[in-house]
């Protein structure tokens, strides 16, 4: 039997991420939000963090980095190893340099996409999708409660 083989016949648990990240001004205070979901759609965990003052697309990257560590310490790193994640992005910008079709040319987000391709080897595979940002609404709510929370704080 090949090792392919192999492979293909172990099952695998699948990890299905939503994640989109914000900044009010561009650069400005920005956060990240982040829905993990399993494989029959039962929420597992979100989350909602500022992160201080980043680019719109920093932020982007900010919140896919973050779920790919949050998941794999949710389900340990053995787990990661045997499992597919879908990674739902609305950034069709991140979609696309993370998918291998568009080069990444700004220098800030380089440092960002290393940090993701990196994380790969934690992971059976990693799959980038772009979706509408309505089929993101989740991310988005955690995101700007994370930044009202923010401003919020910053004026008490």
């Amino acid at each position: 039997m090949s090792k392919y083989a192999l492979m293909k016949d172990t099952p695998s648990k699948k990890i299905i991420i939503y994640t989109d990240g914000g900044s009010r001004g561009n650069p400005g205070p920005a956060a990240i939000g982040v829905v993990i979901v399993d494989t029959f759609g039962n929420r597992k965990k979100e989350y909602g963090k500022a992160i201080g003052v980043r680019t719109n697309n920093e932020a982007e990257y900010e919140a896919v980095c973050f779920s790919l560590a949050k998941a794999k310490a949710l389900v340990g790193g053995k787990e990661a190893k045997e499992s597919v994640v879908e990674l739902y992005v609305d950034s069709e910008l991140v979609a696309r340099q993370l998918g291998g079709r568009y080069k990444v040319e700004e220098e800030r987000l380089f440092p960002y996409f290393m940090k993701v391709w990196n994380a790969r080897i934690d992971f059976k595979l990693i799959s980038f999708h772009h979706v509408p940002r309505e089929k993101n609404r989740e991310a988005d709510r955690l995101v700007n409660e994370a930044l009202d929370q923010e401003a919020h704080t910053l004026f008490q």
